[in-house]
Parts: structure tokens; C-alpha cells; sequence
């Protein structure tokens, strides 16, 4: 009576030893370099003599001690300010990203970073390798130059197919750095939501996020160079002749001039070749934002899970929503607050502030899992005073392109992370109210003291044509109200353009214990 259990048990204590040969195996084969890097770097000081310092000197002169900040919430212009920054470039180009496509934007744009240490800018690129894929030869190639240098954050050491690595060394390959910096001649930044791919820079055919970022000048461009430092020399960066193979081509520049030649391509250069973001710059007619500038950002030991839990970025945030008094508008695409954010929330509407936040309906959202998990909060939030709002996944309708689309445009997912306080400042970041973000991810911001962007942000949310306004009706039952701006109301009753199939599916996934890595 005793054999069958005895069998099972021999084979579970096969199989289990068997995962944990292969672990151990695995990690002999494909070990991590013994060292991270050659040596310790740190950004130079700010270029005041040349093209760009030349331009902002006198401006941040005009503004002393003040950080001034500029919405870059078009995705073609947020292409274009990149471009134009790295081809304005004289000293040194610091950038980090965790997603970086090959694609056409991604190449342009890597070759831009090519052309800059041609003619003998500093270029420094962190990358985080979970959003590298195809990119291995050419980050090699760039890497190789003279003047540029690449690491990479977080290696996977088995290239091809990386995601086997996933098996052998999850806990540490699980974590990922989602900043997204650019900083050119210490002079100018660009911070924000975006990584480097055409789905983020709205343009052409097909799928595309709305996302916000900011050009910053003044003391906040000291605070991102001085983070950047910590994470390029910090204890998950590898050089990337540690990591990549040795190539001995030159396919980048070729790959860049494809990219510029191509239909989508030249729509690009065309929006690059009419920005006045220069010329505006000179003219001082950009319409800067100036004041008090805070970065928020994780310690990027974070990455190695040795940060306490009082050191995240979620705290500062945290901190910034029990400090509000009257108004608080959140923009999360990929938002799970759970019980501590729930609390939060429902909390300040309940002591009589106005809470509102946008995040993805079911139809938008490229993550269902996340939507899965975030469903469990809909009603607590709507019972606790919480206002609601799911965007559409099209919106056909809306052509204005502005500031408040922040919260429309072309794009057809939310991938926006945008936080409005009090009507007097703003925090434009990385950082989605979720789990990831919260206790896995490396994320930054920046915290601006702005009432012109906290009010255009409230006021395309006071009356938002392109979301569903989600309710609870008189049963307690949940209700997503559709206002166009023109024609009567639609009212749904279950999750909006998602079929049977879809809408189980994603009950079901909600039901796995898997919250805590979404």
C-alpha cells in the first residue's frame, strides 16, 4: 500500500533535483563576468561654451536657481527634441533606457548617438537588456568607438533565446531598469515616460501609446547627471564588450541611413527639419515652466534587491499623496494600487479632496494581466470616493494635438505616468502605481512645481471625451459611461469592446497569484 506513495515521492525528489542540477548547471555555463567594468566614470561638467550652453546659459541666468520644464507630450516632437539635442551635442551625450527598438526611430536615433562620437562627443549609454532585443551587433559596434562606451544593465549571460535565462536566474533577472534619461553637454535633459521605439513616438499606421515626457534645463539637469553616475557605476552595469561579441563591421551607420530613407523615416525627418525647439531656445520662445525641481528616483542598488523598503520611490510618492489638500489627478497606465495605495486614495477623497485617475480600459491595455489584477480595486476605489476613467482603445475622433493630450492624441494605449497635485505641481516619470514599479523595477521622475501643467492636466480631465467614466450603479454594479463629443451617451455594463472569451480570460488570470510581479 506504501509503493505508490514511495514512487511519487522518488520522482518528485528527481525532478526537484533535476531543476536544481540544471539551475547550478546553467550558471556555470553562462556565469556572470567576474567584474562589471574597466573603471568608474562620472559626467563632465557642464558645457557653458558650447552650442547649447551658449543658448541656456543666459537663460538659466534670467532664472536663477530655478529648473525650467517643458512638456514634451507629441511623440514626434519628443523624437525630434532628442534628435536635435544629440546633433547639437558638443561635449558629452548621457543616456538610460529600458527599452531601446530596432526599429526605425530606435536606429535613427542610435546613429545619432554614432554620429555624435565621430566627431568626439563623451557618449555614454546604459541600456537595460530585457529591451535590447536584435540590437547585440550594433551596441557592440557603438561600443567600440573611440568615444562612445555602452553597458548594460542587468545581463542576461545566455543570449540566444535570452529568455531561457529566465529558468536559472530569475530572482535577479526579474529586476529591471525602467529609467528613461537623456542629458546632453550637462546643459539640457529629457525625462519622462518614453523609451526609444516608433510605438512610442506616435506616427504612421497601427498601434501607438500617448506618453508624456519633459525637457528640463537648470539645477534639475545636475540631479539626472549625478543619478546617471550612480547607475553607470553601479553593481547590476556590465561594459558591454563583457557581455556582447566582438563584431567587426560597420553596419550602423548603413542601418541609420536605411532607417532615415524609409517612408516613416522621412516622415520623421521632416517633423525634425520643422521643430523650433533650437530656434526657440534662442528666441526664448519656448514656453518653459520655471520653478523648484526635484528628481525622484530608486537607489540603483534596487536592482539587486538591496534597498530597504523606506528607500523606494514608491515612499516619496506616497508622501507627495498624503500632502495633498484639495486635488490629486493620476495618470497610470499600468496601475494596481493595492490595499496600501487603495487606502491612500479612498482616504484623501474621503477627507474631502478630488481624486481622479486614468488608466487603460480593457480594450487599450497591452498588459491583461495587469488589468486582471487591477480589476479587484475598481470598486473599492469607486466606493471610497474615487473618480475613474479607462481609456478608449480608439479614438479616431481626436486630431488636436496639445498639452492635454497628455490624455488623447492618435495613440491608441496609455502608457503615460503623469501626477497632478494641488493644481501647483506635477510629477512626469517612469513610475506606474503597481507592484513592479513599486518593490521590483528601478524608476525616476521628476517633480516639478508647475500650476500651468497641473491645470491643463485637471482640465482635459474634468470632461475627458476620449475615456469611459466607470461608475457603480444603485445594485453596486459597475457601469463605463462613453460621452463623444457629439451624440448621446453609451452606456456598457460590462467591460467595454471585449469580447466573452477575452473578459473570462482575464477573471481567470486575476485569480493566479501573481500580483505582486505585475
Amino acid at each position: 500500500m506504501w509503493v505508490r506513495p514511495m514512487r511519487f515521492l522518488e520522482g518528485l525528489l528527481i525532478v526537484v533535483f533535476a531543476l536544481v542540477t540544471f539551475v547550478f548547471g546553467m550558471k556555470l555555463i553562462f556565469p556572470l563576468p567576474d567584474r562589471n567594468f574597466a573603471e568608474t566614470q562620472h559626467h563632465l561638467p557642464p558645457d557653458t561654451e558650447g552650442e547649447l550652453g551658449r543658448i541656456i546659459a543666459p537663460i538659466l541666468t534670467a532664472h536663477d536657481g530655478q529648473s525650467g520644464v517643458l512638456p514634451l507630450t507629441d511623440g514626434r516632437d519628443a523624437f525630434a527634441a532628442r534628435v536635435l539635442l544629440a546633433r547639437a551635442a558638443q561635449q558629452s551625450i548621457d543616456a538610460q533606457y529600458y527599452i531601446w527598438q530596432d526599429d526605425t526611430t530606435g536606429l535613427i536615433l542610435l546613429d545619432e548617438l554614432r554620429a555624435a562620437a565621430a566627431r568626439g562627443v563623451q557618449v555614454r549609454l546604459l541600456v537595460d537588456d530585457n529591451g535590447i532585443p536584435g540590437l547585440d551587433a550594433l551596441l557592440a559596434e557603438l561600443d567600440a568607438m573611440a568615444n562612445a562606451e555602452v553597458r548594460i544593465f542587468n545581463p542576461f549571460t545566455l543570449r540566444d533565446p535570452k529568455l531561457v535565462s529566465y529558468l536559472f536566474d530569475f530572482t535577479r533577472l526579474n529586476r529591471r531598469m525602467h529609467n528613461k534619461s537623456m542629458t546632453v553637454d550637462g546643459m539640457a535633459t529629457v525625462v519622462g515616460g518614453r523609451n526609444i521605439g516608433d510605438i512610442y513616438f506616435e506616427y504612421g499606421e497601427g498601434t501607438h501609446y500617448f506618453d508624456v515626457d519633459a525637457l528640463a534645463l537648470g539645477p534639475i539637469v545636475g540631479e539626472v547627471s549625478a543619478s546617471f553616475d550612480r547607475y553607470w557605476n553601479s553593481g547590476s552595469a556590465y561594459d558591454a564588450d563583457l557581455i556582447l561579441a566582438p563584431v567587426d563591421t560597420a553596419a550602423l551607420a548603413e542601418a541609420g541611413k536605411a532607417a532615415r530613407g524609409s517612408s516613416v523615416g522621412n516622415g520623421y525627418l521632416e517633423v525634425v527639419a520643422e521643430s523650433h525647439l533650437v530656434s526657440g531656445l534662442k528666441g526664448g520662445t519656448l514656453d518653459l515652466e520655471w520653478g523648484a525641481a526635484e528628481l525622484i528616483v530608486d537607489d540603483p542598488a534596487k536592482g539587486l534587491g538591496n534597498v530597504a523598503a523606506e528607500n523606494k520611490i514608491v515612499e516619496r510618492l506616497f508622501e507627495l499623496v498624503s500632502e495633498t489638500e484639495s486635488q490629486l489627478d493620476l495618470v497610470s497606465a499600468y496601475f494596481i494600487p493595492g490595499d496600501r495605495g487603495t487606502e491612500a486614495l479612498t482616504s484623501l477623497a474621503q477627507a474631502g479632496a478630488q481624486v481622479r485617475v486614468l488608466t487603460n480600459a480593457l480594450e487599450a491595455t497591452d498588459v491583461m494581466p495587469v488589468h486582471a489584477a487591477y480589476m479587484g480595486y475598481r470598486k473599492p476605489l469607486l466606493e471610497g470616493g474615487v473618480t475613474v476613467y479607462e481609456l478608449r482603445g480608439e479614438r479616431e475622433d481626436q486630431v488636436k494635438r496639445s498639452l492635454p493630450e497628455v490624455l488623447a492624441g492618435s495613440a491608441s494605449g496609455l502608457h503615460a505616468k503623469v501626477f497632478g497635485l494641488d493644481g501647483k505641481r506635477a510629477f512626469i516619470g517612469s513610475f506606474n502605481l503597481d507592484p513592479r514599479s513599486a518593490q521590483i523595477n528601478t524608476e525616476m521622475g521628476i517633480l516639478i512645481d508647475s500650476p500651468s501643467i497641473a491645470a491643463r492636466l485637471s482640465e482635459q480631465m474634468d470632461a475627458p471625451s476620449y475615456a469611459y467614466h466607470v461608475t457603480l450603479d444603485e445594485d453596486g454594479s459597475l457601469v463605463w459611461t462613453n460621452t463623444p463629443q457629439v451624440g448621446p451617451p453609451m452606456i456598457y455594463r460590462a467591460e467595454p469592446n471585449a469580447g466573452l472569451v477575452t473578459r473570462a480570460l482575464t477573471h481567470v488570470i486575476g485569480w493566479l497569484p501573481v500580483e505582486w510581479m505585475l
